[in-house]
């Protein structure tokens, strides 16, 4: 579809939205930024847009010279990867994928559980990363190693999916976990102390701009080693399962809660992502559904009015306490009934239910200038935080 364009109030920057249902208080939120004095060119905002704290997630929007904590979301880099088994004797039975969730259940740690004692060792390039302010240096001493290769809670999940060539893909969505929200917390509360805007924002000219944006750096490449350390776990479990490897070159991995320094109408931006994909035209990306629908391996299509973006998944349109307070767990049942999950798990799994979410197919079909659908992914089993 085309973009909407709600026009700009006084001072402000006009707002192009590409989804056909736009939620009151995610149109505030939009309204909001995009009458701050550092935003550029204009706010996009994506098909799966709803409300959250800061911005709505599915924003994005530019910066000439500013850094803006609030518009990233606490958990800094998070994304999801993906890779293709190509099966040569048929998907595994619901037996074999019962016992792969059950494994695949005690190698990664869910929810709020963390790796014991001294965690687990770092990759060099992360093992003492020159952050901004020691009490930062150490969290990131006491956090990284523990929380690394552990998948957290909400929406994250581990999913083993199957395309319409019969092969089948892992998939898993995850972030930096408590570094991230730890640098995401302190350079918050610095922008609300030092910033420009009634949306905080720090000036990359200033030290504690340049400090924001060399940690939020630093947390992005945190939850890409998170996501890697997860994927050799399951990936083991995988082909020990099924006695084949992962098809080399088929890895795909996207973050969308970032800032990125790119460029667009013929000059550098910093573009802020909050629940949001960057893809170059041409290049590959994921959009999750839920754990009971299908998911989309895309292709970017670069569009310049949405700064080359495109959505990170579905989009809530219940929010968790809606979600518990309208879905039943025999509703969720009845929803999962062709898919493998923790069915002990099923009352705690209704803020996931697919009914929270958006329709996956209107979703692709609002951005259908923004990315083009390549492979169809039918969840057959999830492992949820």
């Amino acid at each position: 579809m085309m973009p909407r364009v709600l026009p700009a109030v006084p001072g402000g920057r006009p707002i192009l939205v590409w989804a056909r249902a736009l939620p009151p208080g995610a149109e505030k939120q939009l309204r909001y930024l995009a009458a701050q004095p550092y935003v550029v060119e204009h706010v996009a905002a994506m098909p799966d847009l709803h409300v959250a704290s800061g911005i709505a997630v599915g924003t994005v929007f530019a910066t000439d010279h500013h850094v803006v904590p609030g518009a990233l979301g606490g958990d800094l880099g998070c994304g999801v990867s993906a890779w293709r088994f190509p099966l040569t004797e048929g998907l595994p039975g619901r037996d074999v994928l019962e016992r792969v969730l059950a494994r695949l259940a005690e190698v990664v740690p869910v929810g709020d559980a963390v790796h014991r004692g001294k965690g687990l060792p770092l990759p060099a390039a992360l093992a003492s990363p020159p952050l901004s302010t020691r009490k930062l240096c150490h969290a990131w001493e006491r956090l990284a190693p523990r929380h690394l290769g552990t998948l957290g809670g909400g929406n994250h999940f581990l999913e083993l999916d199957r395309d319409a060539e019969g092969a089948l893909w892992l998939l898993l969505h995850t972030g930096s976990r408590g570094v991230g929200a730890a640098i995401a917390d302190h350079h918050g509360r610095v922008a609300r102390a030092l910033g420009e805007g009634h949306l905080p924002a720090l000036s990359l000219h200033t030290d504690e701009g340049a400090a924001c944006l060399a940690d939020t750096q630093w947390a992005c490449r945190f939850a890409r080693a998170n996501r890697d350390t997860l994927a050799a776990r399951a990936l083991a479990v995988l082909e020990d399962a099924l006695g084949v490897a992962a098809e080399p070159g088929s890895a795909v991995d996207v973050h969308h809660n970032h800032v990125a320094r790119e460029v667009h109408a013929g000059r550098e931006v910093w573009v802020h992502r909050k629940g949001a994909v960057g893809l170059q035209a041409g290049e590959r990306g994921l959009i999750p559904g839920s754990m009971g629908t299908a998911s989309y391996v895309v292709e970017g299509l670069g569009e310049p009015r949405a700064f080359g973006s495109c959505s990170h998944g579905a989009g809530r349109v219940l929010t968790r306490t809606e979600a518990r307070a309208r879905i039943r767990p025999a509703a969720l049942e009845q929803a999962l009934r062709r898919v493998v999950y923790e069915r002990g798990r099923t009352a705690a799994l209704v803020e996931e239910a697919p009914a929270a979410y958006r329709d996956i197919t209107e979703v692709l079909e609002d951005e259908a200038d923004l990315v083009r659908p390549l492979v169809r992914l039918t969840p057959l089993a999830v492992l949820k935080g």
